[in-house]
């Protein structure tokens, strides 16, 4: 089912198509290759030293994942830098040497604009990851890199989402000279995400119904899987009125740990990298509070005395493991909040574009 087929149809159906669609988008992104081979190039051949990422929400969720694919891959220093400080208190920063990637679904957010304007002029090299080439953002910039993710009528995002993060390792693999090896794992990715995307749709469904009840949440990620605690809250957020908060596994127990009781699960999401020994130790210091865990990733088993195990198969490159990882997130959003009795295709005060105010 088409995501404009289901406009009208059962609460959540806008959704749950787009959550359904992402092994596809996957693979339209790759239809664009030579466009990302054609950037990475232009930004080695500018001695790119540091990246730059701005976007809103998801994008800037999905920056976070960047800051690991630029370092990991062609060892390039990456932030997600500050809008505000450039745009809104007009500091000059030294942008010498910089590349901005700004990344935006509807290619419309005026800061964002804004700020790809003002480092073009002080001479970043700029690019925009977006889903529509014909946008503001798009004309801002020097370089486009299309998302090929079609239309996204749902409010939370989740398809241009997993799109944004495959877009920043494919463009992260060509400055590596390791484009060929990326575009393969991100193939393969979307084939697994298609494998268990059904079976983990009707876990969900079933999970979800034990906690309706559930006000708040700490979402736990570490490394590349930090961009997904992130993302797993703002789902959880804006479409169950969960107040989830990401944290790191290490900024758990710096405070966060003492608001923990038997009302307050806790997600950890568990990669089988460097990152588990941490996530580890912050599920347990979050089981022995009384939290009810939820473990997900490639690692979940790794997690002792969690009420349910999410597992995600491993993909051929660690670092694409957020690219399946996320699913389980965006599913039970999109399950618990029609366990709440809300519509997730419709959430409160929200709207497709972050507008300035």
């Amino acid at each position: 089912m088409s995501a404009a087929a289901a406009v009208g149809a059962t609460p959540g159906a806008t959704l749950l198509a787009e959550i359904r669609e992402q092994p596809a988008v996957l693979g339209r992104l790759l239809e664009h290759a030579n466009e990302y081979a054609a950037v990475a190039a232009e930004a080695r051949r500018r001695r790119v030293r540091l990246v730059r990422m701005v976007g809103h929400g998801s994008s800037d969720n999905a920056a976070s994942y960047g800051v690991y694919a630029f370092g990991l891959l062609p060892a390039w220093t990456a932030m997600r830098d500050s809008i505000s400080l450039s745009v809104y208190y007009g500091a000059q920063v030294d942008l010498g040497s910089s590349c901005v990637v700004a990344l935006s679904q509807s290619g419309e957010t005026p800061d964002v604009v804004e700020y790809v304007l003002r480092a073009r002029r002080r001479g970043a090299f700029t690019i925009a990851v977006t889903n529509a080439t014909g946008s503001p953002l798009a004309e801002a910039a020097e370089a486009t890199l299309p998302l090929g993710a079609g239309p996204e009528l749902a409010i939370a995002a989740t398809k241009t989402y997993s799109a944004q993060l495959a877009a920043l390792a494919l463009l992260a693999g060509h400055a590596a000279g390791r484009g060929a090896e990326l575009e393969a794992g991100i193939a393969r990715t979307a084939q697994l995400l298609e494998e268990f995307l059904p079976t983990l749709e009707r876990r969900l469904t079933e999970i979800a119904v034990t906690f309706a009840f559930v006000g708040r949440m700490f979402v736990i990620g570490r490394g590349p899987e930090f961009a997904t605690a992130r993302e797993i809250s703002l789902k959880l957020l804006e479409t169950c009125r969960v107040a989830a908060e990401p944290l790191t596994a290490t900024d758990l127990v710096h405070g966060p740990v003492a608001a923990i009781d038997g009302l307050f699960p806790v997600w950890t999401i568990a990669s089988a990298d460097e990152s588990l020994p941490a996530v580890r130790d912050a599920a347990e210091r979050a089981r022995h509070a009384g939290a009810t865990l939820i473990a997900s990733g490639t690692a979940a088993a790794e997690i002792e005395g969690a009420a349910h195990y999410l597992p995600v198969a491993p993909p051929p490159l660690s670092l694409l493991t957020p690219l399946l990882s996320v699913a389980p997130g965006q599913l039970l959003a999109w399950a618990l909040a029609q366990a709440k009795g809300l519509d997730p295709d419709r959430p409160s005060g929200l709207s497709k574009v972050t507008l300035a105010r």
